[in-house]
């Protein structure tokens, strides 16, 4: 006999109940595969971006503020640091390296950030076309800045004053792209990078002050020689309104307080996964209990008692491996729609749908439960009483 036919048939037969079944498991499964993929973004996108950061220097403020505006410019920076006081910090003999930033304008929404070579060198970013940068006013755009905008070798631009408002434009400066880099995976990617020089020119005459002595940046990111630098170095800036951050402490705090929210995501969607498994022995036992009589039947025919278990096992792995399979595309469906919206608010990608391990093992774990949810009422029909049940019919 051709089991999983019949027990296709069968599970047919009662549509409503089989499409509950499968909807009750798929969301549960989706909803945890989903915090499973949202959490592996997460955690991606943060490592990837503090790589060898290991302190960052900026104005008194929120720490993880700072950390958030200047390594993931998602959040607006604590303020400006004077640039010979942080020149002070990245000469300290505990410090291997500093690379300054500035900005302040944007363009349509992406940011303008002031730096040195040793930026984009830290991440690792190449040229996919155009050359790197020579002069004031000449900026390398980002592969996601590319692409939304349209910015291409040789096209010039104006900026507009503030980090997304685009009405302040600066239209007496000009800004020219002389590069775009091939896509990296990081924050690189959605900004726009030229020299320290054209911040502060381009706020020339705004008001702000310019002397050399007063030069102001946003902030450095620093990676340290000696871990002392990390008791050492708040001593050195005490007296300035500088303050340094610890990016793997700010995004450990970060994350933690996510994880109570995830957990109890996590826990309703095990709830539901116990409903939906629940529902699979309901809708098996019953077609036990409405069947009887057909089943004597299959047992008359030749059909052996473990045929019979057979089939009643074959309609909840179908159940479940059905809702499992779904829930996993669910999960996908969703993380597209999360992505769209991190990329619209914050410009990072999280399109990535590939299959976690961890999903394997969650799509393994539902296959089984559905397996043993309908193994209890396939061990009831070992002990149909065939005569009995012919009888009563």
């Amino acid at each position: 006999m051709n089991w999983i036919y019949m027990a296709w048939r069968n599970l047919g037969l009662k549509k409503l109940q089989t499409t509950l079944s499968l909807i009750l498991l798929a969301f549960g499964v989706g909803l945890v595969s989903l915090l499973m993929l949202t959490e592996k973004q997460l955690s991606d996108t943060f490592d990837r971006n503090i790589q060898d950061i290991d302190l960052v220097l900026g104005a008194k403020g929120s720490p993880l503020q700072l950390i958030l505006a200047n390594v993931y410019h998602v959040d607006a920076p604590t303020g400006n640091i004077r640039l010979a006081d942080a020149r002070k910090v990245m000469r300290h003999p505990y410090i291997e390296e500093g690379i300054p930033l500035a900005y302040g304008d944007n363009y349509r929404g992406f940011r303008i950030v002031g730096s040195d070579d040793s930026y984009l060198r830290h991440y690792d970013a190449v040229l996919a076309a155009g050359r790197n940068i020579e002069a004031p006013f000449e900026v390398v755009v980002g592969q996601r800045v590319a692409e939304t905008t349209g910015l291409q070798v040789g096209d010039t631009f104006f900026s507009a004053h503030g980090l997304q408002d685009e009405t302040d434009i600066h239209t007496d400066k000009i800004f020219t792209v002389v590069g775009v880099l091939a896509e990296s995976r990081s924050v690189v990617d959605q900004l726009l990078h030229c020299t320290i020089q054209t911040i502060w020119d381009v706020h020339e005459g705004h008001g702000e002050t310019l002397d050399e002595s007063e030069r102001e940046i946003t902030a450095v990111l620093l990676k340290k020689r000696n871990p002392l630098a990390v008791l050492t170095i708040p001593n050195v800036i005490r007296e300035t309104n500088m303050q340094v951050a610890l990016p793997s402490i700010e995004i450990n705090r970060l994350t933690q307080n996510f994880g109570i929210g995830m957990n109890t995501l996590r826990a309703i969607a095990l709830l539901i996964m116990l409903m939906s498994f629940a529902s699979i022995f309901i809708s098996v036992y019953d077609n036990l209990l409405a069947r009887k009589y057909e089943l004597a039947l299959l047992r008359t025919m030749g059909s052996s008692p473990f045929g019979v278990f057979v089939l009643l096992l074959l309609e909840g792995g179908i159940l479940s491996t059905g809702g499992a399979a779904l829930g996993l595309i669910f999960s996908r469906v969703g993380l597209l729609i999360l992505a769209q919206l991190i990329q619209d608010k914050f410009r990072y990608d999280w399109s990535s749908i590939g299959i976690l391990p961890n999903e394997w093992a969650l799509f393994g774990m539902a296959i089984f439960v559905g397996f043993m949810a309908s193994a209890i009422p396939g061990f009831s029909a070992l002990k149909i009483d065939i005569s009995r049940t012919l009888s009563e019919k």
